[in-house]
């Protein structure tokens, strides 16, 4: 028989996972992203918690348990780590993290992002890290302002039409 077909000595044991990955930068969040890593942690663990209950000898099940528990600490990590930064209250025109900026760039099209922290970051609805190359051209600017973004497609001009906060 082909030893394609034999199954090996497994133990039918799932493999150890390594750990979410943390940058090293300051873990900066807005209120609302610390509530959302609070509400992860609240949803990880009573997902945890009822897994752990049905104490299943399926080795799938125990794989499932193992991501739980790294996503768990990964989140908990972050949390513990979170610096809040609320500048919902802010009326200063320069931009700082929290900001909704509207730009424009060359072709006259506007856009809106929000400067948020790594685990807030969403670029299909305009949320952007703090740490990202865009936030980094964007902070410190002020409305009316032109700046250059450097891209991988070449360099942007944008101009900045508004910066505004949300209020908490």
């Amino acid at each position: 028989m082909s030893r394609a077909f034999v199954k090996e000595d497994s133990n039918d044991e799932p493999q150890d996972l390594p750990g979410r990955q943390l940058s090293g930068l300051p873990n900066y969040v807005t209120p609302q992203g610390r509530a959302a890593l609070q509400d992860r942690v609240t949803e990880l663990s009573a997902a945890r918690r009822s897994l752990a209950a049905e104490r299943s000898d399926d080795p799938f099940q125990r794989q499932r348990l193992r991501l739980l528990e790294r996503d768990l600490s990964y989140y908990e990590n972050r949390l513990k780590s979170a610096i809040l930064v609320d500048n919902s209250g802010c009326d200063s025109g320069e931009i700082r993290f929290g900001a909704v900026v509207t730009v424009k760039d060359d072709a006259g099209t506007p856009q809106k992002f929000v400067i948020v922290g790594e685990d807030e970051a969403d670029a299909s609805v305009g949320k952007i890290s703090w740490a990202s190359p865009l936030a980094s051209a964007l902070l410190g600017a002020r409305a009316g302002e032109r700046l250059s973004w450097k891209r991988e497609s070449g360099e942007t001009r944008l101009e900045i039409i508004a910066v505004n906060y949300q209020k908490s």
